[in-house]
């Protein structure tokens, strides 16, 4: 089960949920590709210490794809009626739970690879707290806009501030 499902609170609904961007695993599939490449030409060799090299390289090919997989598997980015969630890490985890009528501002920030592949950074700020910045979010702007809806939601008048 998951963070976010483990921790939602009596009649709250999650409404927007996500993982890191897939691009948190292309280093690691580029070092999958060349460590591999190099220990099956190794293994073909056919001799002894570059079978041992060949077989290393393979290891440390499933060690850093395997690794990169399990980080971004470990990372949620959630949207509920009343909060927003986010865990990020796998061994040492950082997480932000943060009630929607708390939320000053959603912030973004993408950089040109970012906005053409679909990635950025989101700052979550509190009422009077720190930036919280959380990177390699999938299409940034689409969370800012589900945690806007969802804080528009919440006003039962229109043009009052969250809260009131």
């Amino acid at each position: 089960m998951s963070y976010v499902q483990q921790n939602l609170i009596t009649g709250e609904t999650v409404r927007y949920n996500t993982r890191c961007h897939w691009i948190v695993l292309f280093w690691p599939s580029a070092i999958v590709f060349l460590m591999g490449f190099t220990g099956i030409l190794s293994i073909a060799s056919g001799d002894g210490t570059m079978i041992v090299v060949g077989l290393f390289s393979l290891l440390v090919a499933a060690a850093a794809f395997g690794l990169a997989y399990a980080v971004r598997s470990a990372s949620e980015f959630a949207i509920t009626d009343k909060r927003v969630i986010v865990k990020v890490g796998l061994i040492k985890q950082r997480t932000v739970e943060m009630f929607l009528n708390k939320i000053e501002s959603i912030g973004v920030v993408q950089g040109l690879f970012g906005r053409i592949i679909g990635y950025g950074t989101i700052v979550v700020r509190g009422t009077g707290g720190t930036p919280e910045p959380f990177d390699t979010v999938p299409d940034p702007l689409e969370f800012r806009r589900q945690v806007q809806e969802q804080i528009d939601r919440m006003n039962p008048v229109a043009g009052l501030p969250a809260g009131r």
